[in-house]
């Protein structure tokens, strides 16, 4: 298992983090499996989507603040029940396939941290999962 920090600038925000997991994965040495990303955090998740187009994320966080707004009238103190909210939606982790020593991503996928009550300084747990011998 492997963990590594990334620092957010703002308040919501998605980052690409598939060359840190790509990383994680070559010196763990698993050849093929799986590897699962994690965030130990409530108001922060992780998601595949498309990293070619960085619309995509502009989308993505503008259609979450339509389905939990900041000012959505919540009763937690905290001043952060949306960012709660988007990351039960989101999800606080994700499986990805491992062949061949290598992500199995579509062409156009990434791994993204997302950020829902930042800026802050964040973990991200990487856990392999050794398939053992190809067939």
């Amino acid at each position: 298992m492997e963990r590594f920090e990334v620092q957010t600038t703002r308040r919501e925000q998605m980052l690409d983090i598939t060359r840190e997991v790509a990383a994680a994965l070559e010196r763990d040495g698993v050849r093929d499996g799986a590897v699962l990303v994690f965030v130990p955090h409530t108001t922060a998740a992780v998601t595949i989507n498309e990293n070619a187009d960085p619309a995509v994320v502009e989308d993505v966080l503008a259609g979450l603040e339509r389905i939990a707004p900041r000012a959505g009238g919540y009763r937690h103190g905290e001043g952060n029940s949306d960012g709660h909210i988007k990351s039960s939606l989101v999800g606080a982790g994700e499986l990805v396939a491992v062949s061949g020593g290598s992500l199995v991503l579509g062409t156009w996928q990434g791994i993204y941290f997302c950020e829902f009550d930042g800026p802050r300084t964040r973990s991200v747990v990487v856990q392999m999962i050794d398939g053992g011998p190809s067939r």
